[in-house]
């Protein structure tokens, strides 16, 4: 035994590790959450990899997000977290696509199948589509909540929608949800109160009234858990959704 994958293969047994090279996990949204998880992803062993982000890298990036590099400012975020991947892992099979989810083009995102989603998307409206769409498909789905304007990374946990508390997008998506015949949705949250935050002169994007505050630990923190779901779930074979009701 002498591979790449040898130490995590150690940990999770070699059939583990063959579920995760016939897996095909879709990350939607290649920020400060989505591009850590999808790292974890493919560093673990998952062999397929969709990257959905419609963003180009930025100079405010580089303090948080994985493949934000000084060499890939300015590209698209699918692209420059797919030539990263790569490098990585040369044996992955990468889809970046650069767009960006909405209801209207949903049809778009499902032309593959899907073994596991994360939801690492900022605009609610596209989140709560997104998981509502893959609980009708029936497809294992993991939400990012907020982690914007937070320090204490400790505070992160994977949990049911129904069990969160203390914080505002889980508020937010827990009542849309509800009244879409959701309830029980797995996500990364945390209870910690959002910091007070000084206000910087990067403009909002299309959608957004403000910009928060973020540094590297916390969202990246996000984005391992979420990765750590996943790759357990598939490794094991348990990618059951659970009931909605």
């Amino acid at each position: 035994m002498d591979h790449q994958f040898v130490r995590t293969e150690m940990l999770l047994g070699s059939q583990a590790m063959e579920r995760l090279s016939r897996s095909h996990v879709a990350v939607f949204g290649l920020g400060g959450v989505g591009s850590w998880c999808a790292e974890a992803l493919c560093r673990s062993g998952v062999g397929e990899l969709t990257l959905i982000d419609q963003d180009t890298v930025s100079e405010s990036n580089l303090n948080r997000q994985a493949a934000a590099l000084h060499s890939t400012l300015g590209m698209e975020k699918a692209q420059a977290t797919a030539l990263r991947l790569r490098d990585i892992s040369p044996s992955c099979i990468l889809h970046p696509v650069v767009a960006r989810y909405e209801a209207e083009r949903r049809k778009e995102f499902f032309q593959e199948s899907y073994d596991y989603i994360v939801d690492a998307i900022d605009l609610v409206s596209c989140k709560l589509d997104l998981i509502e769409t893959a609980h009708r498909r029936g497809i294992p789905i993991i939400s990012a909540l907020g982690t914007g304007n937070k320090r204490d990374a400790q505070q992160l946990r994977i949990t049911d929608l129904s069990k969160t508390e203390g914080c505002p997008l889980a508020r937010v998506v827990r009542k849309e949800l509800r009244a879409r015949g959701i309830v029980h949705h797995q996500v990364v949250f945390s209870p910690e109160p959002a910091c007070a935050a000084q206000a910087g002169d990067e403009p909002p994007p299309p959608g957004r009234r403000s910009i928060p505050a973020s540094a590297m630990w916390v969202p990246a923190a996000a984005g391992l858990l979420l990765a750590q779901a996943v790759i357990l779930a598939l490794s094991q074979g348990d990618t059951t959704p659970e009931p909605s009701r």
